[in-house]
């Protein structure tokens, strides 16, 4: 994507107003952090996830639209979402307040942030090795679910650029065969203006569409395939649609262009 005119120190400003934001909040919540629970807790990471996503469009120019959210059922479903970019990581607790989502251990470490993210009920993946981390994600998901909250996993594990070919990892298959409720696939284009590990954020609109839930109970490779292919399918679409828009985008501006007086 071309950078813009300005387009970096808008996102050098952004990030130092994220960090000087999350910075803030960390040290202003330190007191009463002992006392909160798991729902105060991440009511008060939606505070700061809106504060992020305003900084978002008035500084960068980047907003969101959400489609498909009424196929979102109530009561405890594991949401699949496909992996960009950091943004969705800032996007879903908007959304579903009752969410947990599966993340590894390491994140916890960091000082008071890993243990707001501990606090706020996350799942800690232990990684160390296949078996052990697949158990530790169970064993949260199953609490979580048991006190009716909903989990968030990435299936591919990592972010992927947009249009990489599909890695999805077993642990998505075995949180929904373990759990017994809705797997909610959701799809995103929100690599397109926000790259893995890239400084640049652009200009644009991100579009997250929640597709049709999966009902519980069919069998695993049934259930993957089905996840998969709607998960990409969709990704597909509104990776062509948002390259559609700045095409027309482009375009009209250069047709514009042809209509100015020269100058002398």
């Amino acid at each position: 994507m071309r950078v813009r005119p300005g387009q970096r120190l808008r996102a050098g400003l952004f990030n130092l107003g994220f960090y000087l934001w999350t910075a803030g909040l960390a040290v202003a919540v330190l007191p009463a952090a002992p006392f909160m629970g798991a729902p105060a807790m991440r009511a008060y990471a939606r505070f700061w996830l809106r504060g992020t996503q305003a900084m978002l469009r008035h500084i960068v120019g980047l907003d969101h639209e959400v489609r498909g959210l009424e196929r979102l059922p109530p009561g405890p479903v594991i949401i699949a979402s496909k992996h960009q970019s950091a943004w969705e990581t800032l996007f879903f607790h908007l959304v579903r307040p009752e969410l947990v989502i599966a993340l590894k251990e390491e994140l916890t470490r960091i000082p008071l942030f890993g243990w707001y993210l501990t606090i706020a009920g996350s799942i800690r993946i232990d990684r160390r090795g296949g078996g052990r981390a697949l158990r530790s994600l169970l064993e949260g998901a199953r609490r979580a679910v048991e006190r009716g909250e909903s989990v968030l996993i990435f299936p591919e594990g990592t972010r992927r650029p947009p249009g990489a070919p599909p890695a999805y990892k077993p642990g998505v298959a075995a949180l929904y065969a373990a759990l017994g409720v809705p797997c909610v696939p959701v799809a995103l284009n929100s690599g397109l203006y926000w790259g893995r590990r890239s400084f640049l954020k652009h200009p644009g609109r991100i579009v997250v569409e929640f597709l049709e839930p999966i009902p519980p109970g069919l069998p695993r490779a049934t259930f993957v395939r089905l996840l998969e292919a709607r998960i990409e399918t969709a990704t597909a679409r509104l990776l062509a649609e948002a390259g559609g828009k700045r095409a027309e985008v482009s375009a009209a501006a250069t047709a514009g262009g042809a209509h100015e007086e020269p100058r002398s």
